[in-house]
């Protein structure tokens, strides 16, 4: 079984996520962005995983993975979203606290460690976020149909389901609000100006930004 360092399973894992909704590849800016590293950096990498032929590159159309690219991905992701829930669920960690212990945690090699973790929690389908958690053999168990809260209209209902944005500051300040997975709620009032909602939950209301909203998965009730 061939072993890859830290930083092409990083590359492998971020194309991955960034695919989803792409017709066609991923720019390097936008993998650049979101491992905050330079273009230059990114270009190189990629002619890494392209030699051990992991990715395709095809100019002015992006990076894509190849099969087993893919299949290292999601293999990460998998014990990645698997230590989340461990750390959530069973050491007591917050939503928020989790990613970068996860992120080291993520690159044990063991399958039977991880396939084992798996059973212990339940072979759950969610991580703490409401991503979608990959069984063994690669496949999301379920995709739960979302849409985000700032789809809704007034007098429209949803349940919190997961979220677009897990940094820190982000989930610290839903936290803040009791805004978690699970929370059911309306919308009472659409501000057309900024495109702002007003949602009532526990008997009281909230007036979210636009920026929030868009960052906020939902399943309509």
């Amino acid at each position: 079984m061939k072993s890859y360092s830290f930083a092409e399973e990083n590359y492998l894992k971020s194309i991955h996520s960034l695919s989803f909704g792409q017709p066609e590849g991923v720019s390097t800016n936008s993998i650049a962005r979101l491992l905050n590293t330079k273009a230059s950096s990114v270009t190189a990498m990629i002619g890494k995983l392209h030699t051990k032929e992991l990715v395709s590159y095809e100019k002015y159309k992006g990076v894509t993975l190849t099969p087993e690219g893919e299949k290292i991905a999601i293999g990460v992701l998998r014990k990645h979203r698997l230590w989340e829930v461990f750390l959530v669920d069973k050491l007591d960690f917050k939503w928020d606290e989790v990613h970068e212990v996860a992120e080291q945690l993520e690159h044990i090699r063991s399958v039977q460690l991880t396939d084992r973790l798996d059973k212990f929690l339940g072979e759950p389908k969610f991580d703490p976020h409401g991503d979608p958690i990959p069984s063994s053999d690669g496949v999301y168990r379920e995709n739960q149909p979302t849409c985000l809260l700032s789809d809704l209209n007034v007098g429209d209902q949803g349940v919190v389901v997961g979220v677009l944005d897990s940094s820190k500051e982000f989930l610290r300040f839903l936290s803040d609000k009791d805004l978690l997975l699970g929370t059911q709620f309306s919308v009472v009032k659409l501000f057309e100006y900024d495109e702002s909602r007003e949602i009532k939950f526990d008997d009281r209301t909230e007036s979210l930004s636009q920026r929030v909203s868009t960052n906020i998965k939902i399943k309509r009730l």
